[in-house]
């Protein structure tokens, strides 16, 4: 089952049942949002579950891009993106989190063929401020889903204060033998579906208050959920990446983490400018600036004559097209190589500071902020131009 085919059975079950296919925003957040980058599709939502009517109604589905960049520490491993896009189900006030539930577990089951007996859940146990989540916990045993309670893992909030509830999350078995542990025990359960039960609102004391209505807020990432479907290890093997898996190793010589990290940042990079962000010092553009950098770091690693001009017109397309981008390859290009200057002008500056006495010895914590923040040299290009 190829992407789009995932995509269009997600959708359509939703449909069915009485939900509005919504168009997805952009990576970037409406007005006043304090977050840099869109990284759920409730983001968008947001006034909706705090009890505006959607002129839609009140159950909605929608495929949503969206950008984590806590996550980008952790790209390389079989299940984190930078960019990716996320499946998303809401009930503005209407049907509650059993509901939800049930559904999800039946197009697990019946829509996408997942085997039952691979499934686990997790739910919320309670803490001193709210009770256990008796309903999700009931219906996973109804449906013979094994399930486990927890505390802080089954708590969704969108940050210190704002909409927050408890959550019930869905596993898949990954592994090569009979599960011998619960999902927070072995990280071969692999989440595959948060269902929130948004009915709270976190004040700047910590206190909750009930939002004016009971919401329910779903999400999964495609990408991964294709990558378990197409019975593939990592989601850098699902089908989006195979122009990348072609192309790039007959660019570039890399061992496979470097070449993960290629492609997850060249791919969000060109999703990031598609989205009309250019490089900079703060801000969104940082994050775009320490992508492109972070991808020429390694490049140039082994090869100081390795440059992005050598990218074949097919990734860009590729990769414009699947995130339903309007904009011109050749205006994506232009702002990559112009960054990739920059980038040298910075690599040669950073080599003659480097060559300097007082760098000779190893690099001290001190020494890596001072040369961050005198002259503007990053700890990865650091690192990358004289490794410890």
């Amino acid at each position: 089952m190829n992407t789009d085919h995932v995509v269009r059975t997600f959708v359509e079950y939703f449909e069915e049942r009485g939900h509005h296919r919504i168009t997805g925003s952009t990576l970037l957040p409406p007005p006043g949002d304090p977050v840099l980058f869109t990284t759920s599709g409730m983001h968008p939502l947001t006034p909706y579950l705090e009890g505006r009517p959607h002129p839609l109604g009140r159950r909605l589905v929608n495929v949503q891009r969206c950008l984590r960049t806590t996550d980008l520490d952790e790209v390389g491993d079989n299940t984190h993106l930078t960019v990716f896009e996320m499946l998303g189900t809401w009930s503005l006030g209407d049907y509650e989190g059993r509901q939800s539930l049930d559904w999800g577990h039946d197009l697990l089951t019946e829509g996408f063929g997942i085997d039952p007996g691979l499934l686990h859940a997790t739910a919320f146990g309670g803490d001193g401020h709210t009770g256990p989540d008796t309903a999700s916990l009931e219906l996973w045993q109804e449906r013979g889903v094994p399930v486990e309670l927890t505390t802080e893992n089954n708590w969704w909030s969108n940050g210190p204060t704002g909409p927050c509830g408890p959550d019930s999350e869905i596993f898949l078995w990954t592994g090569d033998t009979p599960p011998q542990s619960t999902p927070t025990g072995d990280d071969r359960w692999v989440e595959v579906w948060n269902h929130v039960m948004m009915r709270h609102r976190r004040l700047a004391d910590g206190s909750l208050v009930p939002l004016p209505q009971r919401n329910v807020d779903t999400g999964l990432g495609l990408e991964r959920l294709a990558t378990l479907l197409q019975g593939r290890t990592s989601v850098f093997e699902c089908d989006v990446f195979d122009p990348w898996r072609r192309l790039v190793p007959a660019l570039w010589e890399l061992d496979e983490p470097s070449l993960r990290l290629v492609c997850d940042h060249l791919r969000s990079a060109i999703v990031v400018i598609g989205d009309g962000v250019s490089p900079a010092n703060t801000g969104r553009g940082y994050v775009l600036r320490r992508l492109v950098r972070r991808v020429l770091t390694v490049l140039r690693r082994d090869d100081p004559s390795r440059g992005l001009g050598d990218l074949p017109d097919e990734l860009f397309r590729h990769t414009l097209h699947r995130f339903r981008q309007s904009v011109a390859p050749d205006a994506v290009r232009r702002v990559l190589l112009d960054e990739e200057r920059r980038f040298g002008r910075l690599l040669e500056r950073g080599r003659q500071v480097l060559a300097r006495p007082r760098f000779h010895g190893p690099l001290s914590e001190e020494d890596l902020s001072y040369l961050h923040d005198t002259h503007g040299l990053p700890r990865d290009l650091v690192l990358g131009l004289r490794p410890e």
